[in-house]
């Protein structure tokens, strides 16, 4: 396969941005925001690509940030995505520019926007050897909001102004745990589950907590509903075609001596295949349902689908990992065996698009990546050195994908 650039001129390159990168990431950690408005982080991205030969545009009703950095040479168009919102928890990592505030980069998001700013400045240098155009996708609200779907209803497919779609998307995913850092993994088909949400309210009627008879309690029907979820579901799906459940919420109720008229609680469901998906829409509602009747309560329960399964294209995952050994070595790229329960909104892109979501080790120097806190969890850290790599092959991704279109 044709390459346009060295693999040791663009991991040299990304090298000496070593400190740079590092310093764009401590900046963006120190502030982090959740949902869709994040007018920090986009303030740091602008700043960040600033005197770059892109055409930047932003979002209309989120804080994106695009840009379209068009080749010196005719070709196709290829998308590289970040995303770049937080989480909703404290964190107690401690390091020394944790942000002080009710907000972590958790997922390390921060991570995946660093390495794309980098790969912005490492492509625009490269500009002339550039066989067609690359969007820099630089998403808010992946964390539950849908960012990606609004950023594909607003044109980020199109932002190129071709009029054909990108022939190809990649983004990566850092991990604090399950791999060291640096090394690269991907599995073509499902990689990430689909995710969906349960949202129930069991509704009582109050009364004093020394007297329930005069009440209707909503509480332990609603307990009763989270134990009964996770049987049901252990008794109901196959093993090798998994599904999880976790309740993330649960609130009821304002003093010891008050039975509250309400009980809610929220989960989260994972699965792979359209047939559990429609299993789990139903049965899940009828389990609280027929638990509700049985106590005399009433109960709201909604399922709702958030986002699809993330499903690689199998000729574009080996794209990347053929990169990935050519890049950086053979020993950098580890087949994934079994697809995680996680789930991800750039599913989105690439059910419109053919692509490919890789993770990268970021899994702290002296940590074992098996116990190593993991994403989401207010202890995680995330090793910076996979910084350049990162950075490195989004670029490598890019121009060798434009390349190969162009034979």
């Amino acid at each position: 396969m044709t390459t346009t650039t060295s693999s040791a001129s663009l991991t040299d390159d990304a090298g000496a941005l070593a400190g740079e990168l590092t310093q764009l990431r401590r900046t963006l950690h120190a502030v982090p925001e959740v949902g869709l408005d994040l007018p920090r982080t986009q303030e740091a991205v602008l700043t960040a690509l600033e005197g770059l030969p892109l055409e930047i545009t932003t979002g209309q009703g989120l804080s994106s940030v695009t840009g379209v950095l068009r080749g010196a040479l005719p070709g196709p168009t290829v998308l590289l995505r970040g995303d770049m919102d937080a989480l909703p928890l404290a964190e107690r990592s401690g390091l020394d520019f944790a942000a002080p505030v009710e907000r972590m980069h958790a997922c390390g998001h921060d991570l995946h926007t660093t390495m794309l700013a980098g790969a912005a400045q490492l492509l625009s240098t490269r500009r002339d050897r550039l066989a067609g155009n690359v969007i820099f996708m630089f998403q808010p609200g992946e964390e539950g909001y849908d960012g990606a779907g609004q950023m594909l209803a607003e044109g980020v497919l199109d932002a190129a102004g071709t009029g054909q779609p990108p022939v190809a998307a990649y983004a990566l995913h850092v991990m604090s745990h399950s791999w060291p850092a640096g090394v690269f993994t991907a599995r073509g088909g499902p990689q990430m589950a689909s995710s969906n949400v349960l949202s129930v309210t069991v509704r009582g009627a109050g009364a004093h907590g020394s007297s329930p008879h005069r009440g209707k309690d909503p509480i332990p029907p609603a307990a009763e509903m989270v134990g009964a979820l996770q049987t049901w579901i252990t008794r109901t799906f196959d093993v090798f075609d998994p599904v999880v459940l976790t309740v993330g919420t649960f609130h009821a109720g304002t003093a010891t001596n008050i039975i509250p008229d309400t009980a809610e609680f929220q989960a989260t469901i994972r699965c792979f295949s359209p047939e559990n998906l429609e299993r789990l829409r139903a049965g899940t509602v009828a389990v609280c349902q027929g638990i509700a009747a049985a106590y005399g309560v009433e109960v709201d329960a909604v399922f709702s689908e958030q986002y699809p399964v993330t499903v690689n294209d199998r000729a574009e995952t080996d794209f990347a990992a053929h990169a990935v050994r050519e890049l950086l070595g053979e020993e950098r790229f580890a087949p994934m065996d079994n697809p995680s329960l996680g789930a991800e909104d750039f599913s989105r892109v690439i059910d419109a698009v053919p692509g490919a979501m890789i993770f990268l080790g970021a899994t702290p120097l002296g940590a074992d990546p098996e116990t190593a806190p993991s994403n989401h969890s207010p202890l995680a850290v995330f090793d910076e050195s996979v910084l350049p790599d990162g950075a490195a092959l989004y670029a490598d991704l890019a121009l060798r994908r434009l390349s190969a279109a162009a034979i």
